[in-house]
């Protein structure tokens, strides 16, 4: 396909948000949209590969970008997985459709982005879902994309002797983890259907989305950088069928994800002065918050050796969880835990059970870097997870509660521990040390280009999502998020998409 030299408006990423972002501009028919995708496009349900179908687990090489991450110091480079297909990250995850808190975007709005609180949010979120379970004023019906729970009789042993420690150890039941005043353990949700996964591409860009005259959709097309002449963004350069392209654009949005929204930023001479001086890149805007931290949730497992009657090595993953307040932490649901019916590592399945902690509300941040200014080169991730005490206190107490609730009569019938041995568990210290080692990424990096009020120094966009001193130029992703939110990210990624679709429909300045 033969690119286009001149467009009105670039999404440059057809993931959670640049899918939707696309096909709300394009409701307009005065709006002209190209959409650009590094990896390919697999444009009918006929078409698509098994590994995207597969909703049981991470789809973590077919289409992958490969980007590696250091968990905590001690720890070797862990893959980071990011989707790199029509869809993103949305085309290989595990599909768990939470949307977090009304205190986690009323934060937001406390950060001086009033039109990011929750009464402003909760609209999107009903706008985007067709909730299949609940029909109540928290959730929506007229959405493109499903959310359903499992039901209890759908539950795998082990989900179902989870769910039933949880509640013998006083956790109260929760139908609903989406409802705001919902708390406990109950069923996930999650934007699968039959044990198929369905991406924000197959929920918003459909057959009839891409036939409109007024979108082009050009995937396996590499973007190099966002073009800028003065004050104002003028397009982007391109990698596409072996050779490098301009097109123009009266307006860039960047869709890239959390790691690569701001590597293209980067070698677009938008970032720390001393960052671009170090990759030999020429200073368009000195933006000290471009790339200047990773907010992800971090999360640790133990594991253990099931009865052979109840080992599925096909089963999904997750189907339950139990969300609760951490001790201390004064928030209502900043911690999950969930169990895994079955072990799916990067390079193998193995016939455990398992139960997953994560910290919704970490304190510490990681850094991101570019190892250089070459197109291709790809951003590493220092986690440094669980650093900040509080963090560490939190997944300590996460893993212990884990460990007493794989103690109960329910789960013990059916597992016994395997890996940390239960001493380890037993006794704090030993579970802090433990952890370090124990300890990996959610894969829900954002906040790495982040919106804020004019006057806040952290800040990189405006609550539009409009890059400072540059004209014409949005990030319209995860990026965004000036503080991470409790839950998974997904849902408020797609949110955030139908928020910013809805007000790039207006004309470029």
């Amino acid at each position: 396909m033969a690119l286009p030299a001149q467009v009105e408006t670039v999404v440059v990423g057809a993931g959670a948000a640049g899918s939707v972002i696309a096909a709300r501009i394009t409701e307009d028919d005065a709006r002209q949209v190209l959409l650009v995708e590094a990896g390919p496009d697999h444009p009918t349900p006929d078409a698509v590969p098994a590994d995207l179908l597969d909703a049981r687990k991470n789809s973590m090489f077919d289409h992958d970008w490969g980007l590696r991450h250091r968990p905590t110091v001690p720890q070797l480079k862990f893959p980071l997985p990011r989707g790199r297909v029509v869809g993103g990250s949305s085309a290989v995850n595990t599909c768990i459709a939470l949307r977090g808190n009304p205190v986690d975007y009323d934060a937001w709005a406390a950060r001086g982005l009033s039109a990011w609180s929750w009464d402003q949010c909760l609209p999107a979120f009903r706008r985007l879902e067709h909730d299949l379970d609940f029909d109540d004023p928290w959730h929506g019906q007229d959405g493109p994309l499903p959310i359903r729970r499992d039901a209890p009789s759908q539950w795998s042993p082990w989900q179902a002797a989870f769910v039933a420690a949880c509640e013998r150890l006083g956790f109260p039941s929760c139908p609903d983890s989406n409802r705001p005043d919902s708390a406990g353990v109950g069923p996930h949700a999650f934007n699968r259907l039959h044990g198929r996964r369905v991406s924000a591409a197959e929920a918003w860009l459909t057959p009839t989305v891409r036939a409109r005259p007024n979108l082009t959709l050009s995937p396996d097309t590499h973007v190099v950088r966002v073009t800028v002449q003065g004050d104002r963004a003028t397009g982007i350069d391109v990698l596409h069928a072996g050779a490098r392209h301009h097109i123009a654009a009266r307006r860039v949005v960047l869709c890239g994800g959390a790691l690569l929204t701001p590597t293209i930023l980067l070698r677009s001479g938008i970032g720390p002065r001393a960052e671009l001086d170090r990759l030999g890149v020429d200073v368009v805007r000195d933006l000290p918050a471009v790339g200047a931290r990773v907010l992800d949730h971090p999360g640790s497992a133990i594991f253990l050796v099931p009865r052979p009657d109840i080992v599925d090595l096909r089963a999904t993953a997750l189907q339950t969880v139990l969300r609760y307040g951490g001790t201390g932490s004064g928030q209502p649901n900043d911690m999950q835990i969930q169990p895994g019916s079955v072990a799916y590592f990067p390079f193998a399945t193995l016939p455990l059970v398992g139960i997953m902690g994560h910290v919704g509300k970490p304190r510490g941040t990681g850094t991101m870097h570019l190892p250089s200014a070459d197109p291709l080169a790809r951003p590493f991730v220092d986690s440094r997870f669980l650093e900040h005490p509080d963090d560490r206190a939190q997944a300590v107490e996460a893993m212990q509660l884990a460990h007493l609730v794989a103690s109960q009569p329910e789960t013990r019938a059916l597992a016994r521990p395997l890996w940390p041995r239960p001493r380890t568990l037993r006794d704090a210290g030993r579970t802090s040390a433990w952890i370090r080692y124990a300890t990996d990424s959610g894969y829900h990096p954002c906040g790495t280009v982040p919106m804020g009020a004019d006057d806040d120094p952290d800040a990189a966009c405006d609550g539009r999502g409009r890059v400072r001193g540059v004209t014409g130029l949005v990030v319209a992703d995860a990026s965004l998020m000036p503080e991470i939110p409790q839950s998974n990210i997904h849902l408020p990624t797609l949110m955030i998409g139908e928020r910013m679709g809805a007000w790039l429909r207006t004309p470029p300045d």
